[in-house]
């Protein structure tokens, strides 16, 4: 059904909140302007520009004024003042943790499906943006190859969609005090976060200690298995790594599922950070056997290149996913359209929910999957030249190989002969320098303890120069620091 566009507008008086349709415009317009300013220039930009909770305080806290002020001068004097003061996450150089870079038609339609309000809760109020949703979600099965019977929902990022993985995983137990859940000490912190959150007993919650190349180490995994179930526990859930946040290692995905089919386990895989490169024949390879998975995460703002919150939860019994979820009250009986009807609110959380799917379905339909390929690839391989780099350089000591899209070392000069403790405060000062000046920004960790710096790249706009620039930072950060 199509609105009657020839029907004359008629003149209504303004409510409390409206605006006059021309000041509506030149605000939208001016918006438009701010964003294409920052999206144009963000290269020559600081990658972070943040500040301090004093600083911050000092600047922000007041109370809320009783009368009313000119929506163009709160708009621009906000984003001065708040969105500017802040990491950069989309710089071209923003190598610290997990970068994320929205491509510019994923961010207009993302600010288009907001601004139409759409409730994706319920078909009823939103077919069409339900249905595109459901169509992106089998893009995604057939991507990672799970079959046909397989569904999910899209959420607010990874961390809600291992939450509900978990959930759907315990949900026919009984006695959860006696359930275990296993997880690997590269696994992301959201599944304890959410294996606590669903009831499992804290002492039940296993974590399986890595082998040298930081995957899960089999051996370990069947032994606790076999203890748990000589204990009278009930080994449930074996969680895998579908890239850790670490490394971006996989864990070895079709060993996993052959104990899962053993021992009647759920196998969750959390692919929330490498899941995507699947599109690639490398990250395919890397992440064999993700297809056996009882239930798989994603996470499209991460190398999917969407803005946040976006997140994926995919399971292969999709009836007994609605089957957890679903609930009926009464005052939702008007939304019962039947089965081939998808209301999402049964099959997750939240029933409020935004039209999630629009902003991919817009950017995939706009540049076509081989792009989205070649970018992906562009990253795996920027990283494999930084790897190079380390391994050639007197002053860099690699600590991780290459592993979608990650690189780990530290600076460890020859000739120096630094113990531990000095390592660990040159690497720091060194991190903090180089994101102090503005030119770049790298994260660090711990591997086996041992303190290390760790590049990701993500970005699709991140260039050769960019990647090996920041290594060459870091060796005359480390030159200046060490005179």
């Amino acid at each position: 059904m199509q609105e009657n566009i020839n029907k004359p507008k008629q003149r209504v008086p303004l409510g409390p909140f409206d605006l006059e349709e021309q000041e509506m415009r030149e605000l939208g317009y001016k918006a438009i302007d701010i964003l294409v300013d920052r999206w144009v220039s963000l290269r020559d930009k600081d990658v972070w520009a943040g500040g301090s909770r004093s600083e911050m305080e000092e600047m922000f806290r007041e109370s809320p004024p009783e009368e009313r002020s000119s929506a163009m001068a709160v708009m621009t004097e906000s984003v001065d003042k708040v969105l500017t003061r802040a990491a950069r996450i989309d710089h071209p150089r923003f190598f610290a943790f997990v970068p994320s870079s929205p491509t510019w038609p994923s961010v207009i339609a993302d600010a288009l499906a907001t601004g139409f309000n759409i409730f994706q809760g319920t078909w009823l109020e939103s077919a069409a943006s339900s249905q595109v949703e459901l169509v992106v979600l089998d893009w995604f099965r057939e991507w990672v190859g799970m079959p046909e019977s397989a569904g999910g929902i899209l959420t607010s990022g990874g961390s809600a969609a291992n939450l509900n993985a978990l959930f759907l995983a315990r949900s026919d137990i009984h006695r959860l005090d006696q359930a275990v859940v296993y997880l690997s000490d590269q696994g992301h912190s959201s599944l304890e976060r959410a294996a606590r959150m669903v009831g499992f007993q804290g002492s039940n919650i296993r974590v399986i200690p890595t082998t040298k190349d930081y995957r899960i180490d089999l051996q370990l995994l069947n032994g606790a298995i076999e203890r748990d179930q000589s204990n009278g526990l009930q080994p449930l859930v074996i969680c895998g790594n579908g890239g850790g946040t670490n490394t971006g290692v996989v864990d070895p995905l079709i060993d996993l599922a052959k104990i899962c089919k053993r021992e009647n386990l759920w196998l969750h895989v959390d692919a929330s950070y490498g899941g995507f490169s699947v599109l690639t024949e490398e990250g395919k390879s890397d992440l064999r056997g993700i297809h056996l998975a009882d239930s798989v995460t994603l996470d499209p703002h991460k190398w999917l290149f969407q803005p946040y919150e976006v997140g994926c939860l995919l399971v292969k019994n999709l009836n007994l996913l609605e089957s957890a979820f679903r609930v009926t009250p009464e005052y939702l009986q008007d939304v019962e359209l039947g089965l081939e009807h998808v209301n999402f609110c049964d099959r997750g959380l939240q029933l409020t929910r935004s039209a999630r799917a629009f902003k991919i379905w817009v950017s995939v339909k706009t540049f076509g999957m081989k792009l989205f390929r070649r970018a992906i690839q562009n990253s795996l391989d920027l990283v494999k030249e930084a790897e190079t780099y380390i391994r050639q350089s007197n002053s860099l000591e690699l600590m991780t190989p290459a592993n979608l899209g990650i690189v780990c070392y530290r600076v460890n000069p020859i000739g120096y002969e630094l113990n531990m403790e000095e390592l660990e405060k040159l690497n720091r000062d060194i991190s903090d320098d180089i994101t102090e000046s503005g030119y770049a920004m790298i994260s660090s960790t711990r591997l086996r303890g041992e303190f290390a710096l760790r590049l990701c790249v993500m970005n699709h706009t991140a260039r050769r120069e960019d990647v090996l620039g920041v290594l060459e930072a870091t060796e005359k950060t480390a030159q200046k620091l060490l005179l």
